[in-house]
């Protein structure tokens, strides 16, 4: 099942010549998403050319401009496209953004936008995966997501012919976990599926301080794409601004025993000097890369 991510923006705050604001596009099978949307976010998109289809769920972390402004001009498109399938939204402040759409009279478009609000521990279920919110620790009320995917068994071909079970609905029924009758022998899903695989996980910070609820919604993650908008000479501003330097989101990963960390939201001093960023995060947790605008990630 194909599971890739975009970084469409990468900057702390403000853009920069070398980056967007915060922007990530998720694709897993059929389904898009867009965690947060910076200035500029549908800009990048055409020109990665991920194109529009299937984005019908908008994750925003928390109510600050550099991760929702971009809303509005994708908002724009969507309607001159033609657009007619609801668009969902999910924020911890729902009623800004639903006094903002107001604002703009978007009252009359030709599709519905829904405002839902996201709250620690929140489930949004869909086939095969849910994205779960967290609480974040900012200067505002924020939230991570984290999107898992359910564990699975492959379905053993060879396993249910040699039990005389031809290829047709029955097969489906056993995908499915469920016990069917055939021949007038009960043949469990056990019987024709192989051993379980753990499924994907990814989590999203957002804007933070280093929290345990980090720790233990991205415990044994296949990727933690985490806040390091400052370095450590800078950890008193971070404490002040509700971020994280670079070690401390290292640390977060070496305590939740993730896989891969990926830096983001990085603060434009260091858009040309960012080595000293990695170098601090990678000397607590060596599996650690800085994200950048277009940087591909494909999970297998």
């Amino acid at each position: 099942m194909l599971f890739k991510l975009v970084f469409l923006g990468t900057s702390g705050t403000v853009p920069c010549a070398e980056r967007n604001p915060s922007a990530i596009f998720v694709q897993y099978s059929k389904h898009r998403f867009l965690f947060d949307c910076g200035e500029g976010a549908q800009r990048q998109i055409i020109i990665y050319k991920l194109g529009f289809r299937n984005l019908d769920n908008i994750f925003i972390t928390h109510m600050h401009t550099d991760h929702f402004i971009g809303l509005f001009g994708l908002i724009e498109t969507f309607s001159l496209n033609g657009r007619k399938k609801d668009l969902n939204f999910y924020t911890p402040s729902p009623e800004i953004l639903e006094a903002l759409f107001e604002i703009f009279g978007y009252e009359n478009l030709d599709f519905e936008l829904k405002v839902k609000k996201a709250s620690d521990g929140d489930e949004i279920c869909f086939p095969g995966f849910k994205i779960v919110v967290f609480k974040t620790e900012h200067i505002v009320q924020s939230v991570g997501y984290a999107l898992i995917e359910q564990d699975s068994r492959k379905f053993e071909r060879e396993k249910a012919l040699s039990l005389g079970i031809p290829p047709g609905p029955i097969y489906a029924k056993l995908k499915r976990g469920e016990i069917v009758l055939w021949n007038g022998k009960i043949v469990t899903p056990d019987m024709v599926l192989g051993d379980l695989k753990k499924g994907r996980r990814i989590v999203y910070t957002g804007d933070t301080r280093p929290s345990e609820r980090t720790v233990k919604i991205a415990e044994k993650a296949d990727l933690l794409i985490h806040d390091a908008s400052f370095g450590e000479e800078l950890k008193e501003w971070a404490i002040e601004t509700g971020h994280s330097t670079a070690k401390e989101a290292a640390e977060i990963a070496k305590k939740a025993n993730v896989k891969r960390l990926i830096l983001t939201h990085i603060s434009s001093r260091y858009s040309k000097n960012f080595e000293k960023l990695l170098e601090e995060a990678r000397s607590v947790f060596e599996n650690t890369d800085l994200a950048e605008d277009f940087l591909e990630i494909r999970l297998i």
